[in-house]
Protein backbone atom coordinates (compact mmCIF):
# COMPACT_ATOMS: atom_id res chain seq x y z
CA UNK A 1 0.00 0.00 0.00
CA UNK A 2 1.28 4.01 -0.71
CA UNK A 3 2.37 5.83 2.18
CA UNK A 4 -1.14 7.76 1.82
CA UNK A 5 -3.15 4.71 2.73
CA UNK A 6 -3.96 5.77 5.98
CA UNK A 7 -5.20 8.89 5.47
CA UNK A 8 -8.14 7.07 3.03
CA UNK A 9 -11.49 5.20 4.40
CA UNK A 10 -12.20 2.80 2.09
CA UNK A 11 -15.88 1.53 3.41
CA UNK A 12 -17.61 -1.30 1.77
CA UNK A 13 -20.99 -1.94 1.98
CA UNK A 14 -22.11 -6.09 2.66
CA UNK A 15 -25.31 -7.95 2.41
CA UNK A 16 -25.88 -10.57 4.82
CA UNK A 17 -28.46 -12.57 6.09
CA UNK A 18 -28.81 -13.60 10.21
CA UNK A 19 -30.98 -15.98 11.70
CA UNK A 20 -33.84 -14.63 13.09
CA UNK A 21 -32.89 -15.03 16.61
CA UNK A 22 -29.34 -13.59 16.11
CA UNK A 23 -31.03 -10.26 14.18
CA UNK A 24 -33.15 -9.78 17.51
CA UNK A 25 -30.67 -9.84 19.77
CA UNK A 26 -28.58 -7.33 17.78
CA UNK A 27 -31.54 -5.15 17.74
CA UNK A 28 -32.36 -5.32 21.28
CA UNK A 29 -28.28 -4.66 22.28
CA UNK A 30 -28.48 -1.12 20.06
CA UNK A 31 -32.26 -0.24 21.47
CA UNK A 32 -30.27 -0.52 25.21
CA UNK A 33 -27.05 0.97 23.93
CA UNK A 34 -27.89 3.89 21.73
CA UNK A 35 -24.04 4.99 21.26
CA UNK A 36 -23.87 1.85 18.88
CA UNK A 37 -25.16 1.42 15.90
CA UNK A 38 -25.83 -1.64 13.47
CA UNK A 39 -22.47 -0.26 11.72
CA UNK A 40 -20.07 0.30 14.49
CA UNK A 41 -21.48 -3.25 15.74
CA UNK A 42 -20.85 -5.18 12.70
CA UNK A 43 -17.45 -3.14 12.61
CA UNK A 44 -16.81 -4.50 15.89
CA UNK A 45 -17.88 -7.96 15.90
CA UNK A 46 -15.91 -8.92 12.63
CA UNK A 47 -12.70 -6.71 13.84
CA UNK A 48 -13.02 -9.22 17.10
CA UNK A 49 -12.98 -12.21 15.46
CA UNK A 50 -10.21 -11.36 13.09
CA UNK A 51 -8.24 -9.89 15.93
CA UNK A 52 -8.77 -13.35 17.71
CA UNK A 53 -8.41 -15.52 14.92
CA UNK A 54 -4.64 -14.07 14.44
CA UNK A 55 -4.94 -11.17 12.16
CA UNK A 56 -1.99 -8.88 12.99
CA UNK A 57 -2.93 -5.96 10.34
CA UNK A 58 -2.66 -2.54 11.47
CA UNK A 59 -6.28 -1.31 10.70
CA UNK A 60 -7.86 -4.97 12.18
CA UNK A 61 -5.99 -3.98 15.33
CA UNK A 62 -6.91 0.02 15.30
CA UNK A 63 -10.42 -1.28 14.75
CA UNK A 64 -10.67 -3.78 17.21
CA UNK A 65 -8.99 -1.47 19.76
CA UNK A 66 -11.61 0.94 19.03
CA UNK A 67 -14.56 -1.24 19.20
CA UNK A 68 -13.29 -2.21 23.10
CA UNK A 69 -12.19 1.36 24.27
CA UNK A 70 -14.46 4.27 22.88
CA UNK A 71 -16.47 6.08 25.29
CA UNK A 72 -20.29 6.53 24.85
CA UNK A 73 -21.35 9.61 23.37
CA UNK A 74 -18.32 9.74 21.49
CA UNK A 75 -18.86 9.22 18.05
CA UNK A 76 -15.55 8.59 15.39
CA UNK A 77 -15.29 9.55 12.10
Amino acid sequence: MGEGADLITTQVSVENQFPEDLFLAMVSFISAHPEWDQYRLMQSAVAGFLFQQGCKEPAVVQHYLNGLFQRPGVIKA
